[in-house]
């Protein structure tokens, strides 16, 4: 069985460095924002090249924080990408605004700078543009727009640590940014956590008072607040893991030049795209096939495990009946709910695996 997800070639990366910091941890008995803490956030404030970084509870938490810092909240609107995972409508609903969808460019699967303009009113205030599946958006384009109608950009980074666009590293584009370290990200945490980044002192001096129950000095609050805050642990366990992120980055990259070669010109398989000046760590491997059901169930019975990212657009969860918008309304994030499959991607897939798994889809197709 080769599963879609697996973390034992990086866990043994870094086993020998792990065990040392566990016990450090135990031994000096600060769990919470402490020396840990700080010392990643300016090691991940410097791989983003940004000047600061705030870690935070989770990724989710790191969207609705940004927005809570730029004060946008009931009455304001959102940009978001119809095609994305559902946290970033969340997060723009939570603090009362609206999430309004743009579609994304078929080829990427990354929202299309062209067609945001059109979907920009006096109720905006800032575009959250996603960098998904490990793909950087099309960047100088969304901030050209993003100046020219004095509007904050928020960038969500969580699956796509490290990828650039025109030799810029994704988390130091936007006026704010946030990423989450869910365990399967490229830079993944044991647990929950996440991080906002930014080159404002004062959004983040905000950012470290709103997570901290809206409080710079204990028991005084300045802000209504929120607990959020990435513990010790989870902090010194990520340095460690960002000193490899490069290197495991690369090898997301051999796999997918593997994928590209082994699966061209296979049934009707799309295979992604890249804009130009974009780069990718390819936090997945994304497929599109009208026959994707079928597919999906000919690698199970053959062994390959896959998923699906993700199968129901935004738009026509229930959790957004209230915005009444229906199918069609978002052809093309539809189009890529029904017709997308994310094949097996990690640090440690063998060559010999990545070639079994293109050769039961080449014999999928060969029988289809």
């Amino acid at each position: 069985m080769i599963p879609f997800l697996s973390f034992a070639k990086m866990n043994a990366d870094i086993k020998a460095e792990i065990l040392p910091n566990i016990d450090q941890f135990i031994d000096k008995e600060w769990y919470v924002l402490g020396e840990q803490v700080k010392h990643f956030e300016n090691e991940y404030a410097s791989y983003c090249t940004t000047q600061y970084c705030s870690g935070v509870a989770n990724g989710l938490d790191a969207i609705i924080i940004a927005l809570k810092a730029l004060n946008i909240g009931k009455g304001d609107e959102v940009i978001v990408p119809s095609n994305t995972y559902i946290a970033t409508w969340l997060a723009v609903s939570f603090v009362g605004a609206k999430p309004i969808p743009v579609e994304p460019r078929l080829a990427t699967y990354n929202i299309n700078p062209d067609l945001i303009e059109a979907a920009i009113t006096p109720q905006t205030k800032a575009i959250i543009p996603v960098h998904l599946y490990g793909q950087c958006c099309e960047m100088d384009a969304i901030m050209q727009i993003a100046k020219k109608h004095s509007l904050y950009v928020i960038e969500d980074n969580a699956q796509s640590q490290g990828a650039t666009f025109n030799g810029k590293v994704t988390g130091s584009f936007g006026h704010i940014n946030a990423t989450s370290f869910y365990p399967g990200k490229n830079l993944g945490a044991f647990g929950d956590a996440g991080a906002i980044t930014t080159n404002d002192k004062e959004l983040w001096t905000k950012t470290n008072t709103i997570r901290n129950y809206g409080s710079q000095k204990k028991y005084y609050n300045d802000l209504r607040g929120m607990n959020s805050r990435l513990d010790e642990l989870q902090a010194g366990l990520l340095s460690i893991k960002l000193k490899h992120l490069n290197h495991w980055n690369q090898q997301r990259n051999q796999i997918a030049e593997q994928y590209l070669t082994e699966l061209k010109n296979v049934g009707d398989i799309i295979l992604p795209g890249i804009a130009q000046g974009a780069t990718s760590v390819f936090h997945l491997f994304v497929i599109r096939t009208e026959k994707r059901d079928a597919l999906q169930q000919y690698l199970t019975e053959n062994g390959v495990g896959t998923l699906i990212h993700y199968p129901v657009p935004p738009h026509l969860q229930k959790a957004y009946a209230d915005l009444n918008l229906k199918q069609g309304d978002f052809p093309i994030a539809e189009e890529i709910a029904g017709t997308c499959l994310s094949l097996p991607m990690y640090p440690g897939l063998k060559k010999e695996e990545i070639y079994y798994i293109a050769s039961t889809i080449q014999a999928f197709f060969r029988h289809a």
